[in-house]
């Protein structure tokens, strides 16, 4: 019997509407599931447009027990409906967060928001992170159960504000007050989710949060965001008719954060809503001060093709020092390739995930060549650029220079059979033969 067609959820990050209007959707509940068995608080960064926000609605509906949505899903067998807990889900994905005090400003107006739809009282006079506090108190008290809390882009307010250091540092320095209070209320909670892009460190914006579990790199949750090949296979198998699986693969999948390789999922969305390849993801936000950043610093676009970097350096990200590998990991410019641990510590070699990022990414470094992006950057070198992630602008700031990118060698460029970028080939081997785990 042929699968019937479906609307696409393009633009959807509400789980209830996905579900009601009879979307397309890829079954994420088993990771869930599986994180309430394993701990309490998470952290979790992916690249724009990856399906952060959809993740944390899931997980709203899913513990204010909103069973009729989850029918035929994984969780609902394995899922005590009976019991309800109320939940506070804080947003940064919208605003001017380069202006002083609007994260201040936002995040009241939120708690505010909660307060009344709870029918709950807070302190006008009490600054943010107390009056947080006091909600998810005042919650458990009103409910008799442990509170749920969701913090979506949670880092955004200092991604947003990376040119103007001095507001991005305030920014960083309020979050953590705010994160912190998550700890303070361990009793009062029963889970807890952060998403975003960066993974900053947890000494700086993380601190007070220190018993945060970051699953960015855990193997058995690489696939909590992003379209799975079984996904295609079986929840979009409509779509993908008369489409060339081998050409969907290397236009859109690759993303690889230690586990199976995943597709885009904007991008498999728009492909079938249009037919045709695109570089979809890589055109919402063209990453122009990131481009100049690299033709500045004389890395082309072969040398990104195998970044070798450690764990350490991959989560090296904060207002004063933003590593290369670190910035173009972590905004979805490069996928772990391959990795080892060695001495101790985990190495990783990058890459470009598939087609899409490759091909687009290295024609904007041609464009802005051409346009003299190599004289800017002869004129340049004393200076670093800031970029943001979340929208693919940025500006320049002086500082010394953050990159510590270490890089493979060699001319020309070789493509092996099946796969989806082009290295360098060299008489000696650019990648050092470690024992892979």
């Amino acid at each position: 019997m042929k699968a019937e067609r479906r609307k696409l959820p393009i633009g959807i990050q509400t789980f209830r509407e996905i579900r009601e209007e009879g979307c397309y959707y890829a079954d994420k509940t088993s990771h869930i599931r599986q994180l309430t068995r394993e701990g309490k608080h998470f952290f979790l960064s992916r690249p724009r447009r990856f399906g952060k926000s959809l993740l944390l609605d899931t997980v709203k509906e899913l513990f204010e027990g909103s069973e009729e949505l989850f029918r035929e899903l994984a969780i609902h067998g394995d899922w005590d409906w009976g019991q309800r807990h109320p939940a506070v889900r804080l947003s940064f994905g919208r605003g001017d967060f380069t202006s002083p005090d609007y994260v201040h400003e936002t995040v009241t107006r939120q708690i505010a928001a909660a307060e009344r739809r709870a029918e709950l009282t807070g302190d006008p006079e009490a600054s943010a992170p107390e009056r947080f506090a006091e909600l998810i108190e005042g919650l458990r008290g009103q409910s008799g159960e442990r509170v749920v809390v969701l913090v979506d882009e949670c880092d955004k307010p200092i991604l947003d504000a990376l040119g103007q250091p001095e507001v991005a540092r305030a920014n960083r320095d309020f979050l953590r007050g705010l994160y912190s209070v998550v700890k303070d209320c361990d009793a009062h909670v029963r889970f807890a989710l952060l998403a975003g892009v960066s993974k900053f460190s947890k000494v700086n914006l993380f601190s007070g949060l220190n018993n945060l579990i970051d699953i960015t790199l855990d193997p058995e949750h690489a696939t909590i965001c992003g379209y799975t090949e079984a996904d295609l296979d079986t929840v979009f198998a409509p779509e993908m008719a008369g489409l060339d699986r081998g050409e969907v693969r290397e236009w859109y999948n690759g993303y690889s954060w230690r586990g199976e390789r995943v597709y885009n999922p904007f991008d498999v969305l728009l492909l079938c809503r249009r037919r045709e390849f695109g570089a979809w993801w890589f055109e919402t936000g063209t990453p122009t001060f990131l481009v100049d950043m690299l033709t500045r610093r004389g890395i082309n676009a072969f040398e990104l093709d195998g970044l070798e970097a450690d764990e350490r350096l991959l989560s090296s990200f904060d207002v004063e020092e933003i590593a290369i590998e670190a910035l173009l990991f972590q905004t979805g410019y490069l996928t772990i390739e391959e990795s080892a641990f060695l001495a101790g510590e985990t190495q990783y070699r990058l890459g470009y995930p598939n087609r899409e990022v490759r091909q687009s990414l290295n024609k904007a470094l041609l464009r802005h060549l051409a346009g003299g992006g190599e004289n800017r950057a002869l004129r340049g070198r004393g200076s670093t650029s800031t970029f943001s992630p979340m929208t693919g602008q940025g500006s320049k700031r002086c500082s010394a220079p953050c990159s510590r990118a270490s890089r493979r060698t060699g001319t020309g460029a070789t493509t092996s059979p099946g796969s989806r970028a082009a290295t360098p080939a060299s008489s000696t081997p650019p990648w050092r033969r470690w024992a892979w785990t």
